[in-house]
């Protein structure tokens, strides 16, 4: 499976990483391999997560309150469009284009 995902989402896994390294030494980089491991589990079987809308779904991460929004454009590519915090607005981030410019991270 190609992994691939939107320019945003490196934004604010910087972001994120750099407010808990603040929070607790070593956290940061807890934080990144929750992320990963998060990944990796939605890449396995896509479909087993909640469908927000049209052909956008929806995974919590486990141990930290972030969001990860994706969709399975076809059977070997998954597009991770949106990684927020759970309490921002509801609707941020479902407007990202499919066809932005993304990047691929693994296969």
């Amino acid at each position: 499976m190609i992994v691939e995902y939107h320019p945003a989402v490196e934004q604010e896994l910087k972001e994120a990483r750099t407010f808990y390294e603040n929070r607790s030494s070593g956290l940061g980089e807890q934080f990144i391999d929750e992320f990963e491991h998060q990944a990796l589990r939605i890449a396995e079987a896509p479909g087993r997560w909640a469908i927000l809308t049209r052909d956008i779904r929806r995974s919590l991460m486990r141990r930290f309150p972030y969001v990860i929004y994706f969709r399975q454009p076809s059977a070997g590519l998954l597009r991770i469009t949106v990684v927020k915090h759970q309490r921002r607005h509801p609707v941020y981030g479902l407007g990202v284009s499919s066809k932005d410019d993304l990047k691929p991270t693994c296969r």
